[in-house]
């Protein structure tokens, strides 16, 4: 009996990653099995989990078309070949015949023969028609262009509604642009001259950070792993957008800093950086495993001022902690992120918002009391959307006019501020990550 002929390691690890993303799971490079595969099957793996995930609505699209069934209630893991496939064909330059030829084993080897047969065919039946592909035309704009950048309808209407039509486009082709990655260089272990030179060995592409000058940008974070430089505590992968809401703080040596929301750790340990490891960070959350995320960050990078403390952020006491600079990184829709967390377009819904601005309401009430006199309370989400930012902080002014804003141009590139004085950027301007950010002093 002949033997099956082996299967790409890269497609079946994605497979298993696309199921977990399915249930729940975020895309994460903690996640990947990168030490189970060879480099370049590590980073093939990435671009089917990542690309399948962000173009899965224009995949399905096209696949329902030549699929002659139901495709909704399709089994899952045939599902999930086939968004493999046709990503290969469209986006990647796989060969044609390659593409169609290894997702049929896979099907076949994981799911079952007859599985084989029909990626075949529908996978065929995509590349003979590769110039004549189904374009959405449902009548409705905002659905149609929903479905052709592979985003939700609803964020497409609420964006088209705010910035317009062109300016939507932008953002959602920034959407579906490969990231670049920021790496903030930990400045407690390394010079930022000694971490160019590293790259330099390493033979790593990078171009320098945006605004901050301890950061530089790199298309793959691969290399990086591959040579210990992240596990060493050598660097961090940060965006700049987020950075910026630390140095809008402007945290001091000998200081008390806390971070309400603190895994997985990277605002705490760069607060820690900036203090040249002198005073206290609090680091707090809720979640017990996220908080070890949070001590073995600081343990690689060497922050020794970080404390970790297991909390609800809406129930901590000023006799629990009370901070000369509070950050409330708050939980937010995201969606200034969606070119890294692709995941979350298709896991928020229009009444998720109620919940979350409760949730940042909360959290902010419980803030205002551990601030110290004359000390600093910063704000921030990684959301684009105004009823996540400054309406919440307009809202929490009113109710205490203990609480001043100061402007963010003081601290922060004044190309990143707006006319109210608050921090803010939009990705396809600006280049970074969507983030928003305001700095509030408690008065004496």
């Amino acid at each position: 009996m002949a033997k099956s002929p082996p299967i790409s390691a890269a497609r079946e690890e994605a497979l298993r990653r696309l199921k977990r993303i399915d249930e729940g799971a975020y895309i994460g490079l903690e996640g990947l099995d990168a030490d189970m595969l060879e480099a370049r099957d590590a980073r093939l793996a990435m671009e089917y989990v990542a690309g399948v995930t962000r173009w899965r609505r224009r995949l399905d699209h096209i696949l329902q078309h030549y699929y002659r069934g139901d495709f909704e209630n399709l089994e899952p893991d045939l599902k999930q070949i086939l968004r493999i496939g046709l990503y290969e064909i469209l986006f990647l330059s796989t060969p044609d015949y390659a593409a169609v030829n290894e997702n049929v084993e896979l099907a076949k080897q994981r799911i079952r023969a007859g599985a084989g047969g029909l990626v075949n065919g529908v996978l065929r039946s995509v590349v003979r028609n590769l110039d004549d592909l189904p374009q959405p035309a449902t009548g409705d704009p905002a659905e149609d262009m929903g479905i052709l950048h592979s985003h939700p309808t609803w964020l497409v209407r609420r964006w088209v509604d705010r910035y317009g039509a062109d300016t939507t486009k932008a953002l959602l082709e920034w959407n579906n642009t490969r990231p670049v990655y920021g790496v903030r260089v930990n400045t407690l272990k390394i010079s930022v001259d000694d971490f160019l030179r590293r790259l330099t060995e390493l033979d790593v592409g990078w171009e320098p950070g945006n605004y901050i000058d301890y950061f530089v940008r790199v298309q793959n974070v691969q290399p990086l792993l591959e040579a210990g430089l992240l596990r060493d505590g050598y660097c961090a992968v940060q965006d700049e957008a987020a950075g910026l809401l630390v140095t809008l703080m402007d945290p001091m040596p000998g200081e008390t800093v806390l971070d309400m929301c603190a895994a997985p750790g990277g605002k705490a340990i760069h607060a820690a950086q900036e203090m040249r490891n002198e005073g206290r960070v609090v680091a707090a959350d809720v979640h017990p495993a996220r908080l070890r995320l949070v001590r073995r960050a600081a343990e690689q990078q060497g922050a020794s001022i970080v404390e970790l403390r297991q909390a609800d952020a809406r129930e901590l006491k000023p006799n629990d902690v009370t901070a000369d600079r509070v950050l409330v990184d708050a939980p937010c829709s995201g969606t200034g992120v969606l070119s890294k967390r692709a995941d979350l377009r298709w896991k928020r819904a229009p009444e998720d918002l109620d919940g979350l601005i409760r949730l940042q309401e909360e959290i902010l009430e419980t803030a205002a009391a551990l601030v110290a006199p004359g000390g600093i309370l910063v704000y921030g989400t990684c959301s684009i959307e105004p009823d996540e930012n400054e309406e919440r902080v307009r809202d929490f002014l009113a109710r205490h006019p203990e609480f001043e804003l100061e402007e963010a141009r003081d601290f922060v590139p004044v190309e990143l501020t707006d006319a109210s004085g608050l921090y803010r950027t939009f990705p396809p301007r600006d280049g970074v990550d969507g983030a928003f950010g305001a700095r509030m002093r408690r008065k004496s």
